[in-house]
């Protein structure tokens, strides 16, 4: 049995990331500077001998991802279950204007208490156990193969911390740069983490961490 490699790929920078707005099942297209993000994305991953690309259905991602296939010749596979953790009623927000609207919850909400769900949402542990079965799935049924999955910041900070053993409340440490490439490993059931926020096929003005 052949190990699996994932490139795990965020989508590109987006208007509502840009006004630092929660997107969450909710969808904003991507900047120019996003098209361009995903352009050199996809030039980069044409490299590699890509065997399936699957993708989260939301609109950011499609976007992205489409941009993608059409440099590496996929059908993609898009699937609800890649998609970022729904925050409900804080969706379009900014931050401070969901603090504002209920002051000491949203950090709960944001993921201090794991087991918080905000109204109309799931919670950081809902969403975990969601997007690693997810994952799961694929690189079990991928087995000697390259797979992208192009999907959402979140959806990256899920998988780091199951790889890495890392708790769900713990403050996030790690980079989440726009079409940055993370490259997992998987094999008999064991995760290992290659390589992590890979932002080299870049140009130095569309970085931006979110």
């Amino acid at each position: 049995m052949e190990e699996a490699k994932l490139f795990v790929v965020r989508h590109g920078e987006t208007e509502w990331n840009v006004a630092r707005r929660i997107q969450g099942f909710s969808n904003s297209p991507l900047t120019p500077i996003g098209i361009a993000q995903a352009q050199a994305l996809a030039l980069r991953l044409a490299q590699e001998s890509v065997d399936e690309v699957h993708s989260s259905d939301l609109g950011r991602v499609r976007e992205t991802t489409e941009i993608i296939v059409s440099r590496t010749g996929h059908a993609a596979q898009y699937s609800e279950s890649l998609r970022e953790r729904s925050y409900g009623v804080f969706e379009g927000k900014t931050m401070d204007e969901c603090e504002a609207e209920r002051p000491g919850e949203w950090a709960l909400y944001r993921g201090h208490d794991p087991d918080a769900v905000p109204p109309g949402g799931e919670s950081v542990m809902q969403f975990q156990t969601r997007i690693i079965a997810a994952l799961e799935r694929i690189a079990a049924a991928s087995s000697g193969k390259t797979v992208v999955v192009a999907c959402h910041g979140g959806v990256c900070g899920a998988l780091i911390r199951h790889v890495m053993g890392l708790p769900l409340g713990k403050p996030r440490t790690w980079s989440l740069y726009n079409a940055s490439i993370n490259r997992f490993l998987y094999h008999k059931g064991k995760w290992q983490l290659d390589v992590w926020g890979d932002i080299s096929h870049l140009s130095t003005e569309s970085l931006q961490d979110m």
